[in-house]
């Protein structure tokens, strides 16, 4: 069978939520709406290219007109699974259902972990909280020069981040200890999601984050789509943060950006290229700079500066090519504390043959995103998720 669309283009608005999910309340998100609130915080948001593919036609939000013809299909989804962090949503987009949550540290790891990495990496461990890594290196990057000690914290997600002077702890030894995190961190006892490697150089006072950070994730807990469309020899191209999520699962190209404007660029770049299959894009800079920092105005100018940057993705589209763009939680900057928030995201499905953009039926899961990429391509259909190929004429 012929395949619809030679490639599909899915973009993740890390954290672009719209609205709360109705089993918010289990997740202590009751009223979180991080593109209402941003929108309300900032006096209406400026987004007239998603305005036009049907955005404002999901729900009424300020300043983003309702189209009277939008140029795209739309609709919002539901999240299934048991969690609001990012590798679920990824996860089950591709086609998974996470029945068992990752584990969070809201007050910090436990001492014997601590003293296992200790022990195995023969340093010691400063912070040991949750915090924002630019200000936990402020706070401990004096001390951290000084002992040669590591920098460990957490956050609302499950991660355990290892912040370290490259001068101090060579970058290939901070992958080294990382990697023995991720092995003592692994199993059902701690179920930490991810481990990051937060390298960072400058002097006190003017300490600055580094692009040599790197994600050690867990291996999904099944197969993917990814996986089903890379055996049947199609084209898996993960840029950002993918191959990390996935831990390389699926992947058979990866690139690497450094924010959401490289990102934006490098998605750019390769629409120029021939291939047959997925390119998956995830944006980071809405959740990890503004959501997390409850930064209301900063999300919405990064949102702002996104519109303007996606009619020259809409401009290389060819024929039998197909937009996605979606998100895999929320996080409200003006909802209580710093963590993610339980969700619907939002679906705008764009190719050049539509004729007039319709609403599709909401999603009761993110895999039904998964379940339309494996029907395009012919491969096995994911466990979960339904397709709504036939529905995007």
């Amino acid at each position: 069978m012929k395949t619809r669309f030679n490639r599909i283009f899915l973009l993740i608005l890390d954290s672009v939520g719209i609205g709360e999910a109705p089993d918010a309340a289990d997740f202590d998100d009751v009223g979180a709406d991080t593109l209402g609130h941003i929108a309300n915080y900032v006096g209406g948001l400026k987004m007239p290219t998603m305005a036009g593919l049907g955005l404002g036609n999901i729900r009424q939000i300020k300043g983003i007109e309702k189209a009277e013809q939008p140029l795209a299909h739309y609709t919002k989804m539901e999240e299934a699974s048991v969690g609001k962090d990012t590798m679920t949503g990824h996860w089950e987009l591709m086609g998974l259902q996470i029945d068992q949550p990752f584990q969070t540290f809201p007050d910090g790891f436990p001492k014997e972990l601590l003293a296992e990495l200790t022990e195995k990496t023969g340093r010691g461990i400063l912070g040991n909280k949750p915090a924002s890594g630019t200000e936990i290196i402020v706070e401990l990057g004096e001390k951290h020069i000084e002992t040669g000690d590591l920098i460990v914290y957490t956050s609302a997600d499950s991660v355990l981040q290892i912040a370290a002077h490259e001068e101090v702890v060579p970058l290939e030894e901070l992958y080294q200890i990382c990697e023995i995190a991720r092995e003592l961190t692994k199993n059902e006892k701690y179920m930490v999601g991810r481990v990051i490697a937060r390298p960072f150089v400058g002097e006190v006072g003017a300490f600055e984050r580094t692009s040599n950070r790197h994600d050690y994730a867990l291996k999904p807990f099944g197969r993917t789509v990814m996986n089903e469309l890379k055996d049947a020899n199609l084209d898996v191209v993960a840029l950002g943060k993918i191959t990390d999520i996935f831990d390389g699962e699926g992947v058979t190209e990866s690139i690497r950006t450094l924010d959401n404007d490289d990102g934006m660029d490098k998605l750019i770049e390769s629409m120029g290229q021939d291939f047959h299959g997925l390119n998956f894009l995830n944006l980071v800079d809405f959740d990890a700079k503004y959501g997390h920092r409850r930064d209301p105005k900063g999300y919405a100018k990064a949102l702002e500066t996104f519109d303007q940057q996606l009619p020259a993705v809409l401009d290389k589209l060819r024929e039998d090519d197909l937009l996605i763009i979606t998100a895999d939680h929320g996080n409200d900057p003006t909802h209580h504390g710093t963590d993610h928030t339980r969700e619907y995201v939002p679906l705008i499905v764009y190719h050049t043959g539509i004729k007039s953009g319709q609403e599709l039926p909401i999603r009761k899961t993110f895999a039904d995103v998964g379940a339309t990429i494996a029907d395009n391509f012919n491969v096995k259909r994911p466990e979960h998720g339904e397709s709504f190929l036939k529905e995007i004429n």
